[in-house]
């Protein structure tokens, strides 16, 4: 490897943190975590695992296609749904706030310096502007890499800019080193440690593939990184959302090309010219017929770049008529008319495809007809696809969640706000909220909230006489145990500060000063 030691900074210990010593004592299998990593096992008794430039190529092969098929109009249109109820933004709002409010453990002042470092996350990366770019970038190539870099000379001043890398360019791999340990009268190779890092080689995906003899080495931390989640069964890599859609994509396209061949060629009318012949020779009534052929087959045409006019009678066409010879006999010269294709208006096998295009990517069917409108009626009427791409949905922005949750990890470290134990505890109760546009989840709560007032309204007559207080909100508006305590709270407090009745004591204090 050009560079024994990696390019970058490292964050903690130089030594292996406890979790990794605790995954890599006594054990003679390598962790697989399925999150893109290319694995090289050195030492022991088959040496170094050597696949790796050839996992890399199918790996760079399936990012390559995925930009492809984003290109075609059906899957565009489905990212763009996609993205559009993932990545808000709106003038008052960020699109994806943090949220520390279920951690009591750190004082507010702490919290104050993660919602800032926070706050200068998303301005490095522009998320304002570039959210939705960036998250299209994740979600079509299933990867998103970016190189943070620090001023080496004053590494407490936090990260200074946050650099896109090109996938097809970057590899994370694990190297696990293994010595032989003698187990009985066996020798079996046991993980001795494990180094994780990204190898980086500036190529295209038609150049030869980084592997770990080329390229530069990159400390893990330096490199900020996210992947869809979603794992291959048989190659156990990270493959991307639109994989699900090649196919469907590719039987789209031939059915289309099938069916635009079909109507070019049968659609317009033809017609059959019999010419009767006589008697003559086989090889003059072929003549005869090319010369019938060329008198009225008029195929002058006008070229308007040249100002010349054109012969073009001597190429033939896809919709040319047909010229049949007669013998005598026959019924002499006849021209008649070829009817055009039937049923050329059917495309229920175009639509079955395309909606099998749009149901691979999770996105529901009734998005893609333009007739359908939004309904804001009853939460009932809401479609229960639409519930399903709404918890699609979530589970994109959790998974892209790891992104903002690796940056501020490396800043808070960076600046000093908190160790890496501190951050490990903390790390469990970070929520990060995404702006709602989607109104169907408002229509639902509401919806459900008149329905329970109204039964509160029908069983009003009978509390304290067959239901009581506790089982009616507990029951009927289905409050939990912090609900009830939080309400009782809220109402003592207003009732406190609700003002007292008018005139009461006003009135008293005049009349008294009166008399």
């Amino acid at each position: 490897m050009p560079i024994e030691l990696p390019f970058g900074f490292q964050l903690g210990k130089k030594t292996p943190s406890p979790d990794v010593e605790s995954k890599t004592q006594e054990s003679f299998v390598a962790p697989e975590e399925y999150d893109g990593t290319y694995t090289l096992e050195t030492g022991g008794v088959f040496g170094t695992y050597v696949d790796f430039a050839g996992s890399v190529r199918n790996d760079n092969a399936a990012i390559a296609q995925y930009r492809q098929v984003s290109l075609y109009p059906e899957v565009d249109q489905a990212i763009e749904d996609i993205i559009n109820e993932a990545i808000i933004n709106n003038d008052d709002r960020k699109p994806v706030k943090l949220d520390l409010s279920d951690n009591d453990e750190i004082s507010e002042n702490i919290k104050n310096k993660i919602y800032k470092e926070y706050d200068y996350i998303l301005k490095a990366l522009d998320f304002g502007t570039k959210g939705s770019d960036i998250f299209r970038r994740w979600y079509v190539d299933s990867k998103l890499y970016y190189h943070i870099i620090i001023d080496k000379e004053q590494p407490q001043a936090g990260i200074k800019e946050l650099r896109a890398i090109d996938p097809i360019k970057i590899k994370k791999v694990r190297k696990v080193n293994k010595d032989k340990e003698r187990v009985g009268t066996t020798q079996v190779p046991f993980i001795k440690d494990i180094e994780e890092f990204f190898i980086y080689t500036d190529t295209d995906k038609d150049s030869s593939m980084p592997t770990p003899m080329t390229g530069i080495k990159i400390a893990k931390d330096s490199i900020a990184y996210a992947h869809s989640g979603v794992v291959d069964s048989g190659s156990k890599r990270v493959i991307g959302y639109l994989q699900k859609a090649v196919r469907p994509l590719n039987m789209l396209r031939q059915i289309e090309d099938a069916v635009v061949i079909y109507r070019i060629s049968r659609a317009p009318e033809r017609r059959i010219f019999y010419i009767d012949v006589g008697n003559l020779p086989k090889n003059k009534a072929e003549q005869y017929l090319r010369d019938i052929m060329n008198r009225y087959r008029n195929k002058l045409t006008y070229d308007a770049s040249t100002g010349e006019i054109r012969d073009d009678r001597n190429h033939m066409h896809m919709l040319e008529d047909y010229w049949l010879p007669r013998r005598e006999g026959g019924r002499g010269t006849e021209i008649t008319t070829l009817d055009g294709g039937q049923s050329l208006g059917e495309m229920d096998d175009v639509e079955y495809l395309l909606k099998k295009v749009y149901r691979s990517l999770n996105v529901p069917t009734s998005r893609m007809e333009p007739d359908t409108g939004f309904n804001m009626g009853r939460s009932a009427e809401i479609t229960r696809d639409e519930v399903k791409f709404f918890k699609f949905i979530e589970k994109l922005r959790a998974r892209f969640t790891e992104l903002l949750m690796h940056l501020l990890r490396t800043q808070l470290l960076l600046k000093g706000v908190m160790s890496d134990d501190d951050w490990n505890n903390l790390r469990q109760t970070i929520k990060f909220t995404y702006n709602q546009d989607s109104y169907f989840s408002e229509l639902k709560e509401t919806e459900i909230m008149k329905e329970r007032l109204d039964m509160l309204s029908q069983v009003d007559e009978y509390i304290g006489k067959y239901y009581s207080v506790d089982w009616v909100r507990r029951n009927i508006l289905r409050q939990s145990e912090e609900d009830i305590d939080l309400i009782n709270t809220q109402i003592e407090k207003e009732k406190a500060e609700m003002p007292q009745e008018e005139g009461e004591d006003e009135i008293g204090g005049l009349e008294g000063g009166q008399f």
